[in-house]
């Protein structure tokens, strides 16, 4: 994992990430849901998101409030909205304006979704004040360590005691894409020291799960069996 040198000149991480989503093709077919492997994807981590909330016992999310770091369009919190979440008990934190706005205009008004650099305003929500803490491939997305340990830090803040961290990010590095890099298991754990980590790996790998869809979706499940998954879902529980 490398890291900034403190003795260079200063480095703005979330600009830099801005820089990288602006290099990005906008509505990339690969991240389509009437694509089969992405869709099949989703699927693969909502079933596994649902296991994880009967496992803490929380067959009704409706009390439940949670607070995702990088929500993107609001495709996430739409489905969290359908597996029972309400509207009220949801926040979205956004850096990209874009995005944000097309979150803003996707999901109802009760859900707050702000566009903010969440290292920078620890106070949009108040400490201890979240059961959940989501983030779905974003430390994946950020290149500085210092600048990973800070969000993480400040997403700790907003976990209540018994409540956690849901993260789903992919662990294997990209050779063919720069601007993202795997976060290991180790590195999650450095990232939540005081924190209980229990992880199940996810996502078949996605060139292998594109070209077997092309013969048929079946086979997407029939090649998940093996160890080719490049993603973790994990849950970070708070210490009561």
């Amino acid at each position: 994992m490398s890291s900034h040198d403190p003795t260079s000149a200063p480095h703005d991480e979330a600009a830099a990430v801005r820089e990288r989503y602006a290099r990005r093709p906008a509505g990339d077919w690969r991240y389509s849901l009437l694509n089969p492997p992405a869709l099949l994807a989703a699927q693969e981590r909502q079933r596994a998101i649902a296991r994880r909330l009967l496992a803490q016992g929380w067959r009704d999310p409706a009390p439940l409030r949670l607070v995702e770091v990088g929500c993107g369009n609001g495709a996430n919190l739409l489905e969290l909205l359908r597996m029972g979440f309400v509207p009220e008990h949801l926040f979205g934190i956004e850096l990209l304006p874009d995005r944000a706005r097309e979150a803003r205009h996707v999901l109802p008004p009760a859900v707050e979704v702000h566009c903010a650099d969440a290292t920078e305003a620890p106070d949009l929500l108040a400490q201890d004040s979240q059961d959940i803490v989501y983030q779905a491939t974003v430390f994946s997305s950020l290149l500085d360590d210092d600048y990973q340990q800070r969000l993480a830090d400040v997403m700790w803040r907003w976990v209540k005691p018994g409540g956690g961290v849901l993260w789903y990010d992919f662990t294997v590095d990209n050779p063919r894409n720069p601007d993202v890099r795997g976060v290991p298991l180790p590195r999650v754990r450095e990232l939540f020291p005081q924190g209980r980590l229990q992880a199940e790996r996810l996502t078949l790998a996605p060139p292998v799960a594109r070209a077997v869809t092309r013969v048929h979706p079946a086979l997407y499940t029939l090649f998940n069996r093996w160890p080719l998954r490049t993603h973790v879902l994990a849950w970070i529980e708070k210490p009561r």
